[in-house]
């Protein structure tokens, strides 16, 4: 009988930082489910990772339904930023991320931090969940579109390379043709790398499913999220062909159909072809072709430079 093969170490990991929630947005089960929010000690997540460093993990992901309120409930009070800055400094980690960023509670510290340190990497999940005043008042979301825009200002004057990912529900209850317009004009003037789009429904127990009424027919909503998925498929497939034949540095997971794969530091998904064993490994690739979802390359047969995807 053959010998088992080992199970290869694991390349990336989550690493939660923060549970449950204080906002309470009005469709949203988690505080209910999960309670208030209670963050980890900095300590304990800083050797949880370096435990994770030691079984072959080069890329870790802090999380926590909103991650930017780490530590204000500990009694020396660090914040995520202080948070990243510890876990930079852990031997043999290559890169951090973290997620998910509540577009309130994004201070320039944190803004500073991810610019200036060399392992995290430059990309926020920034949910905007709708482009209308009034629906983000129904939602409870605590800023205005403008306080947005002006936020995904202030990130991109500070990192111009970097990278957004968003959040948006469409059919929130009361939503009209014209709010939802509103979603749209607002996700093709900012141009997110990716967007995420849900269909609402009720969640038993929010305030919404307790106080609005669920008034948006499935068709309309189902018609809403294609448009959504259509214009982001548009975007995304300007972004990336952006990136034609220039090189990114991709952290390699594993292989696939004969080709390795690997994310890009602004989180895009690469494959490219090799013999040598790359698992674990930054390399450089050259971008060959792009699509809305991913890039095509082959590796860079030079000593590794900072990738700019």
């Amino acid at each position: 009988i053959p010998k088992a093969v080992a199970a290869r170490p694991q390349v990336t990991a989550f690493v939660p930082v923060i549970e449950g929630c204080n906002r309470f947005c009005t469709y949203c089960i988690v505080p209910y489910r999960r309670g208030r929010e209670r963050s980890r000690p900095l300590e304990e997540i800083a050797c949880e990772v370096e435990a994770l460093v030691a079984r072959g993990v080069r890329e870790v992901t802090l999380l926590g339904q909103t991650v930017d309120a780490y530590g204000h409930d500990l009694p020396d009070r660090p914040d995520l930023a202080d948070l990243l800055g510890r876990v930079h400094d852990v031997p043999g980690l290559a890169r951090i991320r973290f997620l998910t960023s509540h577009p309130a509670q994004v201070g320039d510290k944190l803004i500073d931090v991810v610019a200036c340190l060399p392992k995290v990497c430059h990309h926020f999940s920034l949910p905007v969940q709708s482009g209308s005043d009034r629906i983000l008042e129904a939602m409870r979301r605590g800023y205005s579109v403008q306080e947005y825009r002006a936020l995904v200002e202030r990130i991109r004057s500070r990192i111009p390379e970097v990278s957004l990912s968003t959040d948006v529900i469409v059919g929130f209850p009361g939503e009209t043709a014209e709010q939802f317009q509103s979603t749209l004009s607002l996700l093709e003037e900012l141009r997110f790398d990716t967007v995420h789009v849900a269909v609402y429904s009720p969640r038993p127990g929010t305030i919404a499913a307790r106080t609005l009424k669920d008034d948006v027919p499935r068709e309309e909503k189902v018609r809403r999220r294609e448009a959504v998925e259509a214009l982001q498929e548009g975007i995304a497939t300007e972004v990336n062909a952006c990136l034609l034949g220039q090189s990114v540095e991709v952290l390699v997971e594993d292989k696939k159909r004969g080709k390795w794969y690997g994310r890009t530091r602004s989180d895009r998904l690469a494959f490219f072809p090799g013999a040598d064993d790359l698992h674990g490994q930054l390399v450089e690739v050259q971008v060959e072709r792009t699509s809305p979802w991913s890039l095509q390359g082959e590796i860079v047969p030079s000593p590794l430079g900072r990738g700019s995807g």
